[in-house]
């Protein structure tokens, strides 16, 4: 299997899972939270029309902008990357990208203004979605492979 086809795989698992539990959350818990473990984990919709942490809220066409040339950035660079791990590990920050992506042109008015759905809501972190979670594990996959692999002579 190619990397290309191993990225894009498994960047479409990611989609959809994201865009599963996103349409799940918000047809279960728009109204009030739903309490998983009292004082640890909820599940609580939220809209984020920024970037992670609800950083630059005014900036959501820009960062879907900036979200359009990760997406053809991984994939015409998948090709390069020295192993399938490291494929696989862009194919969740694609996915995560895309998902996210996703949002923003179906959940808005106008272009790419749409809120992103969050909805994992532990108490002691920000509440975050699937495509997020994609992205962080893809990039800290990626970063050990390249700090375990890197020729040291």
């Amino acid at each position: 299997m190619s990397k290309r086809t191993i990225a894009v795989v498994v960047a479409a698992i990611i989609v959809v899972l994201d865009q599963v539990t996103k349409a799940w959350a918000v047809a279960v818990a728009s109204s009030e939270p739903i309490t998983i473990i009292d004082g640890w984990f909820q599940i609580l919709v939220t809209r984020n029309p920024g970037a992670s942490f609800s950083q630059f809220t005014d900036a959501g066409q820009f960062i879907g902008l900036i979200a359009i040339g990760i997406v053809i950035g991984i994939v015409v660079l998948v090709d390069r990357v020295p192993s399938n791990l490291d494929a696989g590990a862009l194919g969740l920050i694609l996915g995560g990208a895309a998902g996210n992506l996703i949002d923003r042109i179906v959940r808005g008015d106008g272009f790419l203004d749409g809120a992103v759905v969050d909805w994992f809501d532990p108490s002691f972190f920000p509440t975050f979605n699937v495509a997020d979670s994609a992205i962080t594990v893809g990039t800290i996959v990626l970063l050990l492979s390249a700090f375990l692999t890197h020729d040291r002579t």
